[in-house]
């Protein structure tokens, strides 16, 4: 690469007391068990070009039927993460992980982080326990992270139901799971309701881009909606390359996406490097990228996004 170096919007940590967890949740996934620490991440960043990734925890925090546990795991991860930034603040950014679907306490793990930690944004999974985005009992959320014009990463998970013989759910449901998500949230009305909140959907978004005008027809169901009304709302979102900057995929997401709003990300460590990397050759390789589209999806638009990662 010889663009100015990245800026990784979806990249993942691992704190020491979560490994064991994080192992067993790739091994029922059937995926393979990823591994982290600082020194091999800097290290990972810097063979890939990275000049900073900004760090979340891609995990459920608990259980449902146990929200002080979720409450404390939250805040302990979250405390470990801004650590890391603090030491580093060149190499790393931080969004930080709320204990959904438990709303109150997510409300004070989001006004910790965020006042407290300064980390640059929070992350929430793409359903809580089977109970999606657009669900009115995540209204109080939206409209605080809306009042903070906060950053909200939506990291996939898996759906309700079985997954498939022999295909790992990151691989198939997640991008299923990104893409339902972001649809339940368009048709309730969210992202009108709330503007100020910049939601970044992983992975290319999904199956979203590519079939944005089939979904689109779901305005026609609802009184007062128009398709052309939830194709605007779905372009609010920012989306980015994480295992996603394939030849057939790069041009429906730069056809779709709002200018600006398409990032990079390598989703490290849950994205074995040696995949990860030719996926970075597919980006840095893709034949009709306009003058100043590659830096841009590199870095600048992240720099516009979280201003405390732009270059002097």
């Amino acid at each position: 690469m010889t663009d100015s170096a990245r800026i990784d919007v979806h990249q993942h940590l691992i704190p020491p007391e979560q490994s064991r967890a994080i192992s067993g949740r790739a091994a029922a996934f059937g995926w393979p068990a990823p591994a982290w620490d600082v020194r091999s991440a800097i290290a990972m960043m810097d063979r890939r070009s990275i000049a900073t990734g900004v760090l979340s925890y891609a995990a459920p925090v608990g259980p449902p039927d146990d929200p002080a546990g979720a409450r404390a795991t939250a805040r302990r991860v979250n405390d470990y993460t801004a650590e890391l930034v603090k030491d580093r603040p060149d190499r790393f950014g931080h969004f930080a992980v709320l204990p959904l679907p438990d709303v109150d306490g997510a409300l004070a793990e989001a006004a910790h982080a965020l006042d407290e930690l300064h980390a640059d944004g929070v992350m929430v999974l793409s359903n809580l326990h089977g109970r999606y985005l657009g669900d009115p009992v995540f209204e109080p959320l939206w409209a605080e992270l809306d009042a903070r014009a906060a950053i909200v990463l939506i990291h996939p998970t898996a759906p309700p139901g079985t997954m498939l013989p022999d295909l790992p759910g990151p691989l198939v449901d997640f991008p299923y799971d990104t893409t339902r998500t972001a649809l339940h949230l368009v048709v309730n009305g969210v992202p009108r309701r709330y503007p100020r909140i910049r939601m970044i959907l992983p992975h290319a978004g999904g199956f979203l881009p590519y079939a944005a005008h089939r979904f689109a027809c779901a305005g026609r169901l609802r009184p007062g909606t128009t398709p052309e009304d939830v194709l605007a709302d779905l372009r609010r979102f920012y989306f980015d390359t994480a295992f996603a900057a394939g030849p057939a995929t790069l041009p429906s997401l730069l056809a779709f996406a709002a200018p600006g709003h398409v990032l990079y990300g390598s989703d490290f460590p849950m994205v074995p490097e040696e995949w990860g990397t030719g996926f970075d050759a597919a980006l840095d390789g893709h034949p009709h990228w306009d003058p100043g589209q590659l830096h841009a999806v590199n870095r600048g638009n992240a720099e516009a996004l979280l201003p405390r990662l732009a270059r002097g």
